[in-house]
């Protein structure tokens, strides 16, 4: 079934990634090694049907492989190193409105059980799952049947979804006053003013939460604290500018809100293991 899935995805993507027409769906298929990619993730869940990927964020890190499902509550950034080739997954992104919408139509039918805490889970994916994902996935090959199918078969994903190990960080996702939902409220304004002079105080008054509760509960979903949450979106912004030739490295620290030149070298080689400008020269000369 796997390799059905995995067929499926490699007929829809350009060689990298590809959101089709499909809502909520990007299918991913490299066949060639990758350098470690950064990425902003949003809250989703992927589907991984061949290959190994591995993702650090802050403190955290964890490996999901052929036969595995990633879930992801929080708008975050993350290193993706793919450790297995070739690699082929499915990516549904998440809409909250979705899920509660299913959840009342269940009734609550299914029990509620604590979420674990943290903002990431990794667990195994069933043949009925993988069923539904495929069917889901082949819609691209049969554009006419997208808009009568495509809805009913997410909900057909997301209900087994509620009965697997995700279940409870499911059904938290829908709540609109829990810790959770604090964080990816602070995770997300922080994305928005990342180039802002920043203070714990502020971010904390935006989750209406203590400091110390919010670095508690930002921790436990991101693997980091606000501030380096906010650190690590502007590096990688800086280095984006750089390897695209957009400025000097006074010029993206500036972008990116640094007001000291020398901080920021020495974050970035921190970060990066090069200066700013020998980093980008290798990333361009790397792409060639």
């Amino acid at each position: 079934m796997l390799d059905q899935l995995a067929a499926a995805i490699a007929r829809h993507t350009n060689g990298t990634w590809s959101d089709g027409a499909v809502p909520r769906l990007t299918v991913v298929a490299l066949d060639e090694p990758e350098a470690p990619a950064d990425l902003l993730y949003e809250p989703m869940i992927c589907f991984t049907v061949e290959g190994a990927k591995r993702g650090v964020a802050g403190d955290r890190s964890w490996v999901t492989g052929r036969g595995q499902m990633f879930f992801n509550s929080v708008a975050m950034p993350v290193t993706a190193t793919f450790e297995e080739m070739p690699y082929r997954s499915a990516v549904m992104r998440l809409d909250a409105q979705v899920i509660a919408d299913l959840l009342v139509e269940l009734d609550g039918a299914a029990p509620r059980t604590p979420a674990a805490p943290g903002g990431q889970l990794t667990a195994p994916m069933t043949p009925d799952l993988v069923d539904a994902v495929t069917r889901w996935v082949r819609l691209l090959d049969t554009p006419e049947d997208i808009r009568p199918l495509a809805a009913r078969i997410e909900g057909e994903i997301l209900y087994r979804l509620l009965g697997s190990p995700l279940g409870p960080l499911l059904r938290d996702f829908t709540l609109t006053d829990s810790s959770g939902a604090r964080v990816r409220a602070a995770a997300r304004w922080i994305c928005a003013h990342y180039a802002e002079p920043l203070a714990v105080d502020t971010i904390a008054a935006v989750a209406h939460m203590s400091t110390a509760t919010l670095h508690r509960h930002f921790k436990a979903a991101t693997g980091m604290s606000p501030l380096r949450f906010q650190k690590q979106l502007r590096l990688r912004e800086a280095r984006r500018l750089l390897v695209a030739g957009d400025g000097t490295a006074v010029q993206a620290a500036q972008a990116v809100g640094y007001v000291s030149a020398t901080q920021f070298n020495r974050e970035y080689r921190r970060a990066f293991g090069l200066p700013p400008a020998q980093d980008a020269t290798r990333l361009r000369a790397s792409d060639r």
